[in-house]
């Protein structure tokens, strides 16, 4: 039987979180993942349930979420799908978002740290930093409000005393943030237990941003 657009979509999705686990990213069931979706007449988005780790979910455990706090399937939503409608929310051009507990993105997000122009790959998330949402509890509209706020000109942003969330325009997209705003955060935690490092400035990173933006897209003629 031909699979449809939906359990593709939902495939995706947990092949995402389970790639995420593996690559120790996540542990257990902390983080979550969605991709907007949309289809005869609804308008949403399918999210990871709440408590249910890598190992054990199933594409048929995704939760769609529709506008207003609508809910089908036979799981509760993941607790932070507030924030995860809110960047769909301020940004037509996000279909994924992913949360992460990621053990450098989090431990930097805990000095309360942006993660600033140190390297030139941290334009991968479409500006000259990763910006710091301030602390708010999980699952709460301040928290969401954040966000949105945190992701409104960027594809990524790192939570205060929590985490990282990345965006992007496909799942794919999402998770590659994800993993290299990941590794930035290391390599930068790395070099201020030597110095604070030297920051690129705003026109070395406005000139990465350009070249970025047709990045890996030109067919070989």
């Amino acid at each position: 039987m031909k699979k449809t657009a939906e359990q593709e979509q939902r495939e995706a999705a947990v092949a995402a979180v389970r790639r995420l686990d593996a690559l120790g990213l996540n542990r257990g069931s902390t983080g979550n993942v969605s991709v907007r979706w949309a289809d005869d007449g609804r308008s949403g988005m399918l999210i990871t349930p709440t408590g249910m780790g890598a190992e054990e979910l199933r594409p048929e455990d995704m939760v769609w979420m529709g506008e207003g706090g609508v809910v089908q399937g036979p799981w509760q939503p993941s607790s932070e799908w507030h924030f995860h409608r809110a960047a769909y929310m301020a940004r037509p051009d996000l279909n994924a978002v992913v949360h992460l507990h990621s053990v450098n993105a989090t431990a930097l997000a805990s000095l309360e740290r942006r993660l600033p122009p140190f390297h030139y790959m941290v334009a991968v998330a479409g500006g000259d930093d990763v910006p710091l949402v301030p602390y708010h509890t999980y699952g709460s509209m301040a928290l969401s409000e954040g966000v949105a706020a945190g992701l409104a000109q960027r594809d990524a942003c790192l939570l205060a005393h929590h985490g990282l969330v990345a965006a992007g325009s496909t799942l794919a997209r999402a998770v590659k943030v994800a993993v290299e705003i990941e590794s930035l955060c290391e390599t930068y935690l790395k070099a201020l237990a030597v110095a604070e490092p030297k920051l690129l400035s705003a026109a070395q990173m406005a000139e990465v941003i350009e070249k970025f933006r047709t990045y890996g897209r030109t067919a070989r003629r």
